[in-house]
């Protein structure tokens, strides 16, 4: 079964990213197709690819042998093409601890979200080996200005990074640093940040604030840095950063309107 694994940071051997993989086969007439996100460890032949949670499948009925050879080819040609590598070994789902011995806990924090702007065209332009070296740059940076805010990365989301912070101010003032860090490097991002709680299992971190500082970076423009009323209401003794009106908003799969705010100088 040909496996694809999207193009990601895992060519500056960053460990310990998510990303997502494919599986095509074909079976006589019949196409199997499975899909999921998975979590990336190691690089080179030491690289272990395990499903973060059961992957989707589908099958597809093509009629005739020919048929699902010409439609398995042009599967895996079109992985080929939006930046997915082929991928040999196995893909296997990580045994979680039993639900008796897993410990719950619940944090509140600032969460940020960092997304690079049309870096799908920008690497096709400057090529493989040039993208590479400019993502480890950008890594290296942006992971500089976390440390110096004391902020905690969560994860990393192909050119994206979330992280955490222990105040809305922190979390500003780093997203403005990565922004002035990247441009060096011919990058533009969007920046969403958003404050609520979420839940740690285990080093698993998840809730529907990350889904929401998700939405609210994708409401940004190129250089915007975007926050939810949520933060802005944690701001409200903090005049050194000036927060303006963006409207209020829908945001994709998250219940209600939000108002949101740029953050301006």
């Amino acid at each position: 079964m040909p496996k694809f694994l999207r193009i990601g940071i895992h060519q500056s051997n960053v460990s310990g990213y998510t990303s997502k993989a494919w599986c095509v086969r074909r079976v006589g007439t019949a196409i199997l197709l499975k899909w999921g996100a998975v979590e990336v460890h190691g690089a080179g032949d030491g690289r272990k690819v395990y499903w973060t949670r059961l992957p989707q499948q589908k099958t597809i009925r093509c009629g005739s042998a020919q048929r699902a050879q010409d439609y398995a080819k042009a599967a895996i040609a079109r992985r080929r093409n939006h930046r997915y590598e082929p991928l040999t070994g196995a893909i296997v789902l990580r045994r979680r601890p039993a639900a008796g011995n897993t410990e719950l806990k619940r944090a509140l924090a600032t969460i940020l979200i960092v997304d690079i702007v049309g870096s799908t065209a920008k690497a096709a332009k400057l090529g493989d080996v040039r993208w590479t070296k400019i993502m480890g740059h950008y890594y290296a940076a942006v992971r500089k200005e976390l440390k110096s805010s004391r902020g905690k990365e969560v994860t990393t989301t192909g050119d994206g990074v979330l992280a955490t912070f222990k105040t809305p101010a922190a979390g500003i003032n780093c997203a403005t640093a990565i922004q002035k860090a990247v441009r060096t490097l011919g990058l533009e991002i969007r920046v969403g940040l958003h404050a609520g709680e979420y839940t740690v299992s285990g080093t698993e971190a998840v809730g529907l604030a990350f889904h929401i500082g998700t939405r609210v970076a994708a409401k940004a423009s190129a250089g915007e840095v975007l926050v939810s009323s949520a933060v802005k209401e944690l701001m409200a003794s903090q005049s050194a950063i000036n927060l303006k009106d963006h409207g209020i908003h829908r945001l994709k799969g998250v219940p209600e309107k939000w108002r949101l705010y740029r953050v301006e100088g």
